[in-house]
């Protein structure tokens, strides 16, 4: 699950940008002022800062100049509306800038999209708390690394990739064993169990009647 920080000095602001977030599926961390932020920063892993530019102590301008040698992704989020504080915010690396007022399906959509952009630059899959690392074949759920097996792993990528639509056995057959396996159908039942238990996916992976299995 993606970590979001929320750097902004307006309590109720704030309260109300992690309440959307928490909803949408995002942990959340908050800080109210640039030296808080920075302390968080150094002593946890965050996806994503959301930043006010006008934040006491150190501003968002400056804060951002030592994000970025992180490799952390920031929004800004600001009432500083003038192109030309735009146009620094970007020059100083955010990958987007929001000004307020907004709206706040915007602000979700937005950040959905600079984390979407991130997990294809670093060749990473991203389905609720599970993140998959496509080039180690690593599997973390929570902060946890799972040990899957080969073709647990190959089942999990497949399920991922066509969320929403149901696979029968023998599409997961032929995509994961090969055509000319010429084992049982219960092959796929007792992996598709492990992956469930594994990742603590009961509700997840449904199973369709006398068909197959569809990822929720």
């Amino acid at each position: 699950m993606n970590n979001i920080l929320v750097v902004e000095d307006e309590i109720p602001i704030s309260n109300v940008i992690c309440k959307y977030l928490k909803v949408a599926g995002y942990d959340t961390e908050t800080a109210y002022n640039g030296q808080e932020a920075l302390h968080k920063i150094e002593t946890d892993k965050f996806d994503l800062v959301l930043l006010d530019v006008m934040i006491p102590y150190l501003n968002g301008f400056d804060l951002i100049k030592i994000l970025k040698p992180k490799n952390i992704s920031v929004i800004f989020l600001t009432a500083k509306d003038e192109l030309t504080d735009k146009l620094q915010g970007f020059r100083l690396g955010a990958d987007d800038y929001i000004t307020k007022p907004f709206e706040y399906q915007e602000l979700l959509a937005r950040i959905r999209a600079v984390l979407n952009r991130n997990n294809k630059l670093t060749n990473k899959i991203v389905y609720g708390d599970v993140e998959i690392n496509l080039d180690s074949h690593e599997v973390i759920k929570n902060g946890k690394q799972i040990e899957l097996l080969p073709k647990e792993y190959e089942l999990l990528i497949l399920f991922i990739k066509n969320r929403h639509i149901a696979l029968t056995r023998e599409v997961l057959m032929q995509k994961v064993w090969g055509y000319d396996f010429m084992g049982e159908t219960r092959t796929i039942d007792a992996h598709v169990q492990r992956i469930r238990k594994k990742l603590g996916w009961k509700n997840e992976i449904k199973t369709i009647f006398k068909t197959g299995y569809r990822l929720e």
